[in-house]
C-alpha cells in the first residue's frame, strides 16, 4: 500500500519539531497516529528516517533526502488547491519583502520569480539585512513578509512564522583531508580542525554555540561573509565548515572538490521560512506570496 498525503504531512511536522509529542500538539492528533505514520513510511520505503533519542528524534540523512521530496509532494497538492480557489480577480497593491543575505542568494530568486509571474500588477520591493533588523521592521510595520532563517528570532511572540525547509548542518572538507577516509565522524574529531566560519544569518554563531554545547572549541582559521570564499578555503584544505545543505555545492569557483559528510551526534537543524507579524491584518499581495511559498519548494535539490 503507498502512503497518502496525511502520512507525509505528519512525517513532515515531525521533522520540522525534533519529536513526536510536538508534532502530535501542533498537528493537533495523538502521539500514536503520528508513531504509526513514521512507522509506515520507514517500513514502505525500507529505510530508517529517525535516528531515536532520549530527548526525541534526529533526522537522518536519508530521511532529509526524503523530507525534501515530501516537502515538494506537499508543495504541488498545495499549489493545486491554490490554483483552483483563484478568483479570477488580478490582486494588485503592493508588497515589500525582508531578507536575510543567505535566503537573497538561496530562496529568494525563485520564489520571486514564480510570485511575479502569478501577480504582475503588484509592486514589489525587497530589503537585505540581517534578521534582528527585519524582525524591528516587521513589528514596525514596514515590511509584510521576510525570508529568512527562523530557527533563531529573538522576537517568536510579535511573529507569525512558517518553515518552508529544515536543513541539517554537515561537514564540508577537503578531498584529501583524513577525516574523509574515516566510516564515521563524531564531534570529537573537530578538536584539532581550522574551521572556516561563514558570518552571515547567524550561521557562524550557530556552529560555534553547537560545538561549545558539545565540548568541543575548534580553532578558528577564518571568518568570512561570502559562501564562495568558505569553498575555496575548504577546497583548498585551509579548514573545514560547519552549514546547512541549503549552501553546499561539490566545486568551488577554481574547480576544486568539496565534499560533505554527516556528523553524528545532536547536530541541529536549520529553519529556512518566512515571518509576518502576528495578529496584523495581511493585504491581499501578501497572502498570496505566503500561499505561493508554502506552495514552492525553496531550497534546490543538490
Amino acid at each position: 500500500m503507498a502512503f497518502t498525503i496525511r502520512q507525509l504531512q505528519y512525517f513532515v511536522a515531525v521533522a520540522e519539531k525534533g519529536s513526536v509529542s510536538r508534532a502530535a500538539h501542533t498537528l493537533a492528533i495523538s502521539q500514536s497516529a503520528v508513531t504509526e505514520a513514521v512507522k509506515f513510511l520507514e517500513a514502505d520505503l525500507g529505510v530508517k528516517l529517525f535516528e531515536r533519542h532520549s530527548r526525541g528524534l534526529n533526522i537522518t540523512h536519508k530521511g532529509h533526502q526524503f523530507l525534501r521530496h515530501a516537502t515538494s509532494i506537499l508543495a504541488e497538492v498545495s499549489g493545486a488547491r491554490r490554483v483552483l480557489s483563484q478568483k479570477d480577480q488580478e490582486i494588485s497593491g503592493a508588497l515589500h519583502l525582508g531578507v536575510t543575505s543567505l535566503m537573497a542568494g538561496y530562496v529568494l530568486s525563485d520564489l520571486l520569480a514564480k510570485y511575479r509571474r502569478a501577480n504582475p500588477q503588484v509592486d514589489v520591493t525587497a530589503i537585505e539585512d540581517n534578521g534582528e533588523y527585519l524582525e524591528h521592521l516587521l513589528i514596525g510595520g514596514e515590511l509584510d513578509v521576510a525570508v529568512m532563517v527562523i530557527s533563531n528570532l529573538h522576537d517568536k511572540l510579535a511573529l507569525q512564522v512558517e518553515i518552508l525547509d529544515v536543513l541539517p548542518y554537515r561537514l564540508w572538507v577537503s578531498i584529501g583531508h583524513r577525516l574523509i577516509k574515516q566510516d564515521s565522524i563524531s564531534v570529537d574529531d573537530l578538536t584539532a580542525e581550522q574551521l572556516i566560519m561563514l558570518d552571515i544569518d547567524e550561521m557562524g554563531e550557530a556552529a560555534m554555540t553547537l560545538l561549545s554545547a558539545l565540548g568541543t572549541r575548534p580553532k578558528i582559521a577564518f571568518r568570512t561573509r561570502s559562501v564562495e570564499a568558505v569553498r575555496s578555503l575548504v577546497a583548498t584544505g585551509a579548514g573545514i565548515a560547519l552549514l546547512p545543505d541549503l549552501v553546499y555545492r561539490p566545486w568551488s569557483l577554481e574547480g576544486d572538490r568539496i565534499e560533505a559528510r554527516d556528523v553524528s551526534g545532536a547536530l541541529p537543524a536549520v529553519q529556512v521560512g518566512m515571518a509576518w507579524r502576528k495578529g496584523s491584518p495581511l493585504s491581499a499581495a501578501a497572502k498570496d506570496f505566503i500561499a505561493i511559498a508554502q506552495g514552492h519548494q525553496s531550497v534546490r535539490e543538490r
